[in-house]
């Protein structure tokens, strides 16, 4: 078993840091001088100069690529005397921090990963996406709770129900929910449920987690804009889990054991639920735990357009605004969850199947 989690965790630093590489050259190729965003492009060269200094854009690539491993990795290495070094410990940026060794002018110091700097507000990238983050998280928990919840017994009654007009309706949902894009599918939603029958249903077509009240401007909870954009994210793991369902159930309830329960003469639901349904859940929660991961990646159009201050507004923002340090965080960011809860689910499903590790 360490063995397996050491090889899994293997391969997840691997991924990463060949995301992390992809992402600091994509972004450092790109046209654009964020001296010149920062400064306006009526700023003198000298200024711009200052500024790419600042930033460390005056430096060869490998060498920023190398300070920019540096910063991220927890275990860092720093000068501690020259100001002017370009990996000096500078306690505005990396602060609070732990020194582990010191080597002469070089010391070994653990830390929290640094993102740098937004060209925009200045804010430090972590804490930019502390904010968003726990929005874009909360959103995705919803919909997977909501996908769960009716996927589940939609795909119980169609398996009991095989070729019926339900079964078949269901199967028509499906696949039109795996086939609509997330974006278009936000937008139809928007339109219909907060502009068609907005009389009806009383929801907005954009709001965050929080509203501002009109007369007082105070900030209050506003739970019902998370209605639209959450159905709108859950559509497609909905829309697996019914069919992932469907097809397991039926699969548990022709084994021999199903059979044995029901000639001992146990009722229909109490074979369903403590029998049938508890062994077919295995490939269920293992699909939604990935699907989990998923939602937090692929909320940023949603996001967008019902207007949710979650990552995928500060994603858009960066990128429409050349602010590549808040782009590249969240790329990263987004690249870390993802690869902690793919392992996690690894080393979860190699205990529950011992075949897995064995492989």
């Amino acid at each position: 078993m360490f063995k397996y989690i050491r090889k899994r965790l293997l391969y997840g630093l691997l991924v990463m840091l060949g995301v992390i590489t992809l992402v600091f050259f994509l972004f450092n190729i790109l046209p654009g001088d964020p001296a010149r965003m920062m400064l306006g492009q009526r700023a003198d060269q000298e200024s711009v100069d200052l500024i790419n200094k600042d930033l460390g854009r005056d430096k060869p690539m490998p060498l920023q690529y190398l300070n920019y491993l540096n910063d991220l990795i927890p275990i860092s290495f720093h000068n501690n005397c020259d100001t002017d070094s370009y990996f000096y410990l500078n306690p505005d940026k990396y602060a609070p921090y732990t020194q582990i060794a010191k080597l002469g002018t070089t010391s070994i110091v653990l830390k929290y990963p640094y993102l740098r700097r937004s060209y925009q507000s200045k804010r430090p990238v972590t804490a930019i996406l502390a904010e968003a983050f726990p929005k874009t998280a909360l959103l995705a928990i919803v919909a997977m709770a909501f996908a769960l919840v009716v996927g589940i017994i939609i795909g119980i009654l169609s398996a009991l129900h095989k070729d019926s007009l339900f079964d078949k309706l269901a199967l028509f949902f499906s696949v039109l929910g795996m086939s609509l894009p997330s974006f278009f599918a936000a937008i139809l939603i928007a339109w219909l449920f907060a502009y068609v029958l907005a009389n009806v249903t009383g929801l907005n077509m954009f709001g965050s987690l929080y509203s501002v009240d009109n007369f007082t401007g105070e900030e209050y909870l506003d739970l019902k804009n998370m209605i639209l954009p959450a159905f709108t994210l859950g559509i497609r793991p909905l829309a697996v889990i019914i069919e992932l369902t469907k097809s397991s159930m039926l699969e548990v309830m022709g084994q021999d054991y199903i059979r044995t329960a029901f000639a001992k003469g146990l009722k229909k639901k109490r074979v369903i639920v403590h029998h049938a349904l508890q062994n077919a859940l295995n490939p269920i929660v293992t699909a939604s735990s990935g699907w989990l991961a998923g939602l937090m990646a692929g909320a940023v159009f949603v996001e967008y357009i019902f207007d949710w201050k979650g990552m995928g507004i500060v994603i858009v923002d960066g990128l429409e605004k050349y602010d590549f340090p808040v782009v590249m965080g969240a790329i990263a960011f987004i690249c870390i969850i993802l690869i902690i809860i793919n392992i996690l689910v690894d080393i979860l499903y190699a205990a529950l199947d011992p075949r897995i590790r064995l492989k």
